[in-house]
């Protein structure tokens, strides 16, 4: 008997997407047994909303699915900035397959490619091991300090470098700003495909662009991006805000075919001599994202700088 996570919980989630019953009923008749929970797509864009909506420990995709292809499908997920790259998409076919399906497979994304009828034992075994290896991907991405769909620092990382170069900023007495940003798209935007992941993409892009190698650059939320500067004041901070503005609005994404206005907005908190500033740089950087939480509509700004005391400006 196969055992894919003995004393695990919960059981690992198989997405079946196949538009055959009997298919999927075999499938389910011999995955059930065995510890695994599934769910099933019956067309390709019912299995593109149930894979981004629930993430899936596994996908086992047709490839003539009705609609889509399953191939078509792997490759949309894999390009999909929102959606678990270490997800196993096993793609399955009812006849004999080529080489050449295969390598197209393959070149898509997918983990596994099995002509049908399929082997369960192997199935099974094949499964586990899959499972096993995405879990532990992510026990590591958990633990990484890196968001890995942007490269950039996830919020662990960006607390862990703003204690570090706040500590730097203390010994140094200089001043320390922290910059949030989100795009907001224009209203006929909304319901766009991927929206949020095209906007993320594009502004993560512009901040890695604009920060200074001093800088560390991560991402806050799904849309949401901030800069811990040092050496930088309220007006540093102020000039960081228009320029990353600038470069957000000023190419029109293309979203679903049509070009759109990104519009922009900010918070930032900013504190003159960090030595004598009764906040620590984690707390900065939660005051610059409240603050952008807290802009009303596009292309609003707002400042958290209570904490700024006089002294020599530094230009950034």
């Amino acid at each position: 008997m196969v055992h894919p996570r003995p004393n695990a919980s919960p059981p690992p989630l198989v997405l079946i997407a196949n538009d055959q019953e009997w298919s999927t009923r075999s499938l389910e008749s011999v995955l059930g047994p065995q510890g695994f929970a599934s769910v099933r797509a019956y067309t390709g864009l019912q299995a593109l909303e149930l894979a981004r909506r629930i993430h899936p420990d596994v996908i086992i995709v047709d490839a003539g699915m009705p609609d889509i292809s399953g191939i078509e499908i792997c490759q949309r997920l894999r390009e999909d900035l929102e959606f678990p790259r270490s997800t196993p998409i096993v793609v399955t076919t009812a006849g004999p397959a080529s080489r050449a399906q295969r390598i197209e497979a393959f070149r898509a994304g997918a983990w596994e490619f099995l002509s049908q009828p399929i082997d369960a034992e192997a199935l099974l075994l094949k499964l586990a091991l899959f499972v096993e290896a995405r879990r532990e991907i992510d026990r590591s991405r958990e633990e990484s300090l890196l968001d890995s769909p942007t490269g950039l620092y996830n919020v662990r990382g960006l607390a862990r470098r703003a204690r570090e170069i706040g500590a730097e900023s203390t010994r140094r007495g200089a001043p320390l700003a922290c910059v949030a940003v989100s795009p907001v798209a224009d209203e006929e935007s909304t319901g766009a495909t991927d929206l949020d992941a095209v906007l993320a993409e594009h502004v993560s892009e512009v901040c890695r662009r604009t920060a200074r190698s001093s800088d560390a650059v991560g991402r806050l939320g799904r849309s949401e991006f901030a800069i811990i500067a040092p050496s930088t004041d309220h007006d540093g901070a102020l000039r960081l805000v228009q320029r990353l503005k600038e470069q957000v609005e000023a190419i029109p994404l293309v979203i679903d075919g049509v070009p759109r206005q990104v519009r922009f907005r900010a918070g930032y908190c900013a504190v003159a001599n960090f030595a004598q500033s009764s906040v620590d740089a984690v707390e900065l950087l939660l005051r610059a994202a409240s603050a952008l939480r807290g802009a009303r509509g596009a292309e609003a700004i707002e400042a958290a700088t209570s904490y700024e005391s006089i002294e020599q400006p530094t230009v950034r």
